[in-house]
């Protein structure tokens, strides 16, 4: 499936980030939710990219945020019936490579406890359990992981 950078600002990309937002707004209250709005995705410090079937139907997506010292994966969504298939991996890589082709060399994110696959997900693609970071406070309802990029180099370069 190709996963390809692309503006998040297209009508079948907002249709799928609309899905990802009422998806958390029926696990999470509003106060514990940190997604970036369709201008915040437009920057030029963010790497957006999207999941398309073989019908060119937008199926999943993914941003990373590129700070001074580290990304930030946000708005990693797969929809359900193209779940299973490999995408968010897919997804996932294609960021890792763009950001450490950026310069970033560690990337973090934050999600919620009650979003079990999702961790199990960055579990099984090598993301750790950390402390908060940014500007996010500590908070029950959220789950900070991070991972180095270092490893990105060595498996891109084979």
């Amino acid at each position: 499936m190709p996963i390809t950078q692309e503006s998040p600002n297209q009508p079948d990309v907002i249709a799928l980030i609309a899905e990802l937002d009422a998806y958390q707004d029926s696990l999470y209250p509003a106060e514990v939710r940190y997604s970036l709005d369709l201008a915040s995705l437009c920057k030029p410090n963010v790497l957006f990219v999207v999941a398309r079937d073989e019908q060119q139907v937008a199926v999943g997506c993914g941003a990373v945020v590129l700070h001074e010292t580290f990304g930030e994966v946000k708005r990693m969504y797969v929809k359900p019936e193209a779940r299973g298939k490999g995408v968010a991996q897919e997804i996932i890589s294609a960021l890792e490579t763009m950001a450490y082709d950026s310069g970033c060399r560690a990337l973090m994110l934050e999600t919620g406890p009650y979003q079990a696959a999702a961790l199990s997900f960055y579990e099984g693609q090598g993301y750790a359990r950390r402390a908060a970071f940014g500007g996010y406070p500590e908070h029950p309802l959220s789950v900070f992981m991070g991972k180095s990029l270092s490893a990105a180099a060595t498996i891109k370069d084979n």
